[in-house]
């Protein structure tokens, strides 16, 4: 009898009882490919969006969500030099085709046939995964592997946004909304990298405490204060250089109100909606920039585990941390914002 592996499916959109637990072949690698064996995974609110649905968009159903992970190579495919079985690695979360113009320049997020784990093809949520030998690296020295499992899109998405889109300087002024969120924890980790200053906006005293530890020199109860003059007042009459942003529809007007001129907001997501509306003419008579901004490069993802390994950035893991056979409670956690970090999944 062949082996089978568990894994989580999602056949149709919903809430997280959607989650179906289902037995599957072990999958095989091909060549240039590799199985790791889970031992972790963590949830990003793209699994949220792929379980739920999105207005307009089509996941391939069935999938297996999730995009980060970390494990052991369990087998190599033909063709694969230099990974061994039994080596510990992290999941890179991006794929994409290696030829084109934009991969060969190192800027693999704009291949046209560029994908994410969980979103585009089968993902983390699962005991076994085949991936591209390109989407797996060793585990930085020093971390566990539930830390390991937590910081890849993440990482990956802030790097993007604050260096390469928003170009943060040392001295530079910026404002993080949602601060205990996985991307925004390691967005304020990355600006301080960078000299920044940081004032961070979140909605319960533990959720500004992390923002503090973090390097954030303020923290702001968005439900509590109005957050748009205490920024202002922190950043003082030259305003925010940059805006830092997933949140969306509640952040963006506001965001605008506190940037100072040739000020960037920079955002990857839009958790409360995904309509903007602002007047054009403060965008130009302000020299404001506005920058999209999705994923990030592979080469950044092993500059950071570089930086994790060496005690510069942190991997921030939520103390709730559920088994494998908990992953709706999981995404329930998530949902309800309840997360002070990443949320771990232990196989």
């Amino acid at each position: 009898m062949s082996e089978t592996i568990r894994a989580f499916r999602v056949h149709e959109h919903g809430d997280p009882d959607v989650l179906r637990l289902e037995e599957l072949p072990l999958p095989e690698p091909g060549p240039g490919e590799v199985r790791v064996r889970m031992e972790a995974m963590a949830l990003n609110h793209l699994d949220l969006w792929v379980r739920r649905g999105i207005p307009g968009v089509r996941f391939p159903l069935p999938i297996v969500p999730g995009s980060d992970g970390a494990g052991r190579i369990d087998a190599v495919g033909p063709g694969v030099a230099g990974i061994e079985p039994g080596a510990r690695v992290f999941v890179l979360p991006g794929t994409s085709c290696g030829r084109c113009a934009a991969c060969l320049a190192g800027r693999d997020n704009y291949c046209r046939d560029y994908g994410i784990l969980g979103e585009s093809r089968d993902g983390t949520s699962a005991e076994a995964i085949v991936l591209p030998a390109t989407n797996v690296a060793p585990v930085p020295e020093g971390l566990s592997l539930e830390e390991a499992a937590s910081f890849g899109l993440v990482y990956l998405t802030a790097w993007h946004m604050l260096v390469h889109k928003a170009r943060v300087r040392a001295g530079e002024r910026v404002l993080v909304h949602a601060a205990a969120s996985g991307v925004s924890s390691a967005g304020i980790q990355i600006a301080r990298l960078h000299g920044a200053r940081v004032i961070a906006t979140a909605g319960s005293p533990e959720k500004l405490a992390l923002a503090r530890e973090l390097g954030a020199e303020e923290a702001v109860n968005y439900r509590e204060e109005d957050w748009v003059a205490r920024v202002k007042e922190w950043a003082g009459g030259d305003g925010i250089d940059v805006v830092f942003d997933h949140v969306g529809e509640e952040t963006f007007g506001p965001s605008l109100r506190v940037l100072g001129r040739g000020g960037r907001y920079v955002f990857c997501g839009a958790t409360t909606g995904p309509r903007l509306e602002t007047d054009l003419r403060l965008v130009f008579f302000r020299n404001f920039e506005i920058l999209g901004s999705t994923m990030g490069r592979r080469a950044d993802l092993l500059r950071v585990a570089d930086l994790l390994a060496a005690g510069r950035l942190r991997a921030v893991v939520d103390p709730t941390t559920f088994s494998f056979e908990d992953l709706p409670a999981a995404h329930r956690h998530l949902e309800e914002r309840r997360a002070l970090g990443k949320v771990v999944v232990r196989f």
